[in-house]
């Protein structure tokens, strides 16, 4: 990767992206030392302009942004990171140092929850009941709140409509999980079926 740090005066914008949910997370600068520990280590580290030396993002905190892959843009002068985040990114304690409504992105966390139940079961927990009595019955599941889906869109109010089509979304999730699948299955096949 051939990054023109000279542009900037030593200095390159690296925006911060959340490798799952593709959420931005942060902007940062680098310049070549930093870049180059950040590929050696593994963990995101900036050039800190506050603290005029390297800074590795979770260094007190704990809260690491773990390098999933590096993207350099057309004028070799900016750098995307998708990066795993291991807590809050944002020091205010938010999961991005930008304020947005809502997570717009929440279906790849739920994702993430129902694999954690997968790896840490909970006793009593709906996905460790479901979990034992099957596929068959996960499946079923999905069955039954596509039709009440349908349903409501057809029946029943906007709020109904909502309701019905997350307890799809997040059946379906289960069963992708169930069936060792991930929303990135889906992306991937959605995309190729689109070119």
């Amino acid at each position: 990767m051939k990054i023109d740090f000279d542009k900037g005066d030593g200095l390159v914008p690296v925006v911060i992206q959340d490798e799952q949910t593709l959420e931005v997370l942060m902007l940062g600068y680098m310049n070549a030392e930093a870049f180059e520990k950040t590929q050696n280590e593994g963990k995101v580290t900036f050039y800190s302009r506050s603290k005029n030396r390297l800074w590795t993002k979770g260094e007190e905190s704990g809260n690491f942004l773990f390098v999933k892959s590096i993207h350099i843009d057309c004028d070799n002068d900016t750098i995307l990171i998708k990066a795993n985040p291991v807590g809050p990114t944002c020091h205010t304690g938010s999961r991005s140092c930008f304020k947005t409504d809502y997570n717009q992105n929440f279906i790849f966390e739920l994702e993430n929850i129902i694999n954690d139940r997968y790896e840490n079961p909970v006793e009593g927990s709906y996905i460790n009941k479901m979990r034992k009595k099957g596929l068959n019955k996960i499946a079923q599941k999905v069955g039954e709140e596509g039709v009440e889906t349908v349903i409501a869109a057809l029946a029943e109010t906007e709020e109904d409509l909502i309701g019905e089509a997350s307890d799809l979304v997040f059946h379906l999730l289960f069963l992708l999980k169930e069936k060792g699948l991930s929303v990135q299955d889906i992306a991937r096949n959605l995309e190729k079926r689109h070119k």
